[in-house]
């Protein structure tokens, strides 16, 4: 997560916090699954790297507890397989104007999952 996020009421923000706000933290996700939490918030650039097909589940509301609406998880693929976004239990997805059961990020491409409403998610960018 990057520094300084998430913010509480009272909090002052300092040098390093502001700083942070520039940059991503950037981790990588090597496994066939995986399940977004709340440390993927805040300008987090999520790699995923696994030659084979990775299935990354958006999970629902009562995981991801820091998502407000307008929050976002970046992604970008450098594995050889296709990335599948899968909805969690009462999650709805949409990419490209409708809802997808399963959109797919293929290699080297860059997608953006955003909270529009309660465990409602819109991904944007390299969908396929």
């Amino acid at each position: 997560m990057a520094t300084g996020f998430p913010a509480s009421s009272g909090d002052v923000l300092s040098s390093a916090m502001f700083n942070g706000l520039v940059a991503f933290t950037v981790t990588t996700e090597s496994g066939a699954t995986y399940t977004v939490d709340n440390d993927d918030l805040y300008q987090v650039l999520i790699q995923t790297s696994n030659a084979g097909t990775k299935t990354v589940t958006i999970a629902p509301d009562s995981t991801l507890t820091a998502a407000a609406v307008g929050s976002a998880i970046t992604f970008i693929n450098t594995g050889a397989g296709l990335l599948t976004f899968a909805a969690g239990s009462g999650v709805t997805i949409t990419s490209a104007g409708a809802v997808s059961a399963a959109p797919t990020l293929a290699t080297h491409k860059v997608a953006q999952c955003v909270r529009v409403a309660a465990n409602t998610w819109r991904i944007f960018g390299g969908i396929a």
